[in-house]
């Protein structure tokens, strides 16, 4: 399968939105049934309920993307049931995917805390995982309005001043464990041996995932995903990142661009960060600005791992084809939790850290007017710029 990415239109989600079906599926009393069939889970995290703790979301995330799926999980024939017999409503299938995803366990210790065999398991996961796809994905999409832009830009530009920057981009390896058949293959092995998968990403700065591709062997550089990628392709014909330009001095415009680390080329609508350690003051000054500006990137890769452990550290023998819509969904679900404005969501420690043990790439590829570019608003953002 080739590489996964979402640009759809995203609908605003309306709250306290419940999962509607059967009294069971939308009373309160549905967890207090399905908990009693949980064994081993762990104890409640301070500040948060059994519920919380098990599933990472607020009880209202949870009945929304119940609703969400709901439709398209119900409307084939199979039926899954757990092993006393009892059939499984919408909230168990739910609650049993979204388990599989977060805690990032095995389908057989999952089938054994929620009392089902790891088939069913599997296939409740993956029925899920199409039902996002094909009802969530409005949750990740470029933005489509000049204000929803300018809103962005006037975020990023409060962090530390940067003007007129429309988004982050970083990369993280999602690391496997292959069967031992396809051990001595090097298509997937990485520059620190690992075998990966890459998932590249676009932020905004509220964290929210604005473009995703994955799907590419970790092997790639940043700069050859980059180059592959539809975002790459529209940016280079002028047809993203083209909004309102920035004056910043007489015959000086400041285009809209975004932001990435000395692994991504700089390029007109990419600025990169100053090399070397000889570095002028405005430089230097430049360069911390640009990392705190382009950090929310890495904060994203580092939240969205922590949350859905499926994709934290080793996956064990994943299937390369179901492997990147798994890791695209859990970049929707990642979304979903903050138009959610889930409080569950601050309750979890914040990372910086999403490729622990990877070195930083260096990217040697560099367009001309671009550093010129990157030096006057070195300049301009040190005030030493003159109209």
């Amino acid at each position: 399968m080739g590489p996964v990415k979402g640009y759809k239109k995203r609908r605003k989600v309306e709250p306290n939105v419940s999962a509607s079906g059967s009294s069971e599926e939308g009373s309160l009393d549905w967890w207090d049934v399905f908990s009693k069939r949980i064994a081993g889970t762990s104890s409640p995290s301070k500040g948060l309920d059994k519920f919380e703790s098990v599933f990472k979301i607020s009880r209202n995330t949870f009945n929304y993307l119940c609703s969400l799926v709901k439709d398209h999980m119900l409307a084939k024939t199979a039926n899954f049931a757990f092993s006393n017999g009892k059939p499984m409503c919408i909230n168990d299938q739910v609650a049993i995917a979204l388990r599989r995803l977060s805690s990032g366990d095995s389908l057989i210790a999952v089938a054994d805390s929620f009392g089902t065999n790891h088939s069913t398991v599997s296939q409740v996961t993956w029925r899920f995982v199409e039902a996002m796809e094909e009802r969530g994905i409005h949750h990740l999409q470029w933005p489509s309005t000049e204000q929803e832009m300018t809103k962005i830009k006037s975020k990023f530009e409060k962090i530390r001043g940067l003007p007129n920057c429309c988004g982050a981009i970083d990369t993280t390896h999602i690391t496997m464990l292959l069967a031992s058949s396809e051990m001595e293959s090097n298509v997937w092995l990485d520059r620190e041996k690992n075998h990966s998968m890459i998932l590249q990403a676009i932020v905004d700065p509220d964290m929210r995932f604005r473009d995703v591709v994955t799907g590419w062997p970790g092997k790639m550089d940043d700069y050859d995903v980059l180059q592959r990628s539809t975002f790459f392709q529209l940016c280079e014909k002028g047809e993203r990142l083209n909004g309102k330009k920035m004056k910043l001095s007489e015959g000086t415009e400041l285009r809209e661009y975004i932001v990435g680390d000395s692994g991504f080329p700089i390029l007109p609508w990419l600025i990169t960060p100053y090399r070397g350690k000889e570095n002028s003051e405005s430089k230097v000054e430049f360069n911390k600005r640009h990392f705190a500006t382009r950090v929310v990137a890495q904060r994203a890769l580092a939240r969205l791992k922590e949350m859905w452990k499926i994709i934290q550290g080793v996956m064990w023998r994943p299937d390369k084809n179901r492997l990147p819509r798994i890791i695209l969904v859990c970049c929707i679900l990642h979304n979903i939790v903050i138009d959610m404005e889930d409080d569950v969501y601050d309750e979890l420690v914040l990372s910086h850290h999403h490729d622990t043990g990877y070195k930083q790439q260096v990217c040697e590829v560099s367009d001309q007017s671009a550093m010129v570019l990157r030096d006057k608003l070195s300049l301009y953002l040190s005030g030493r710029l003159r109209f």
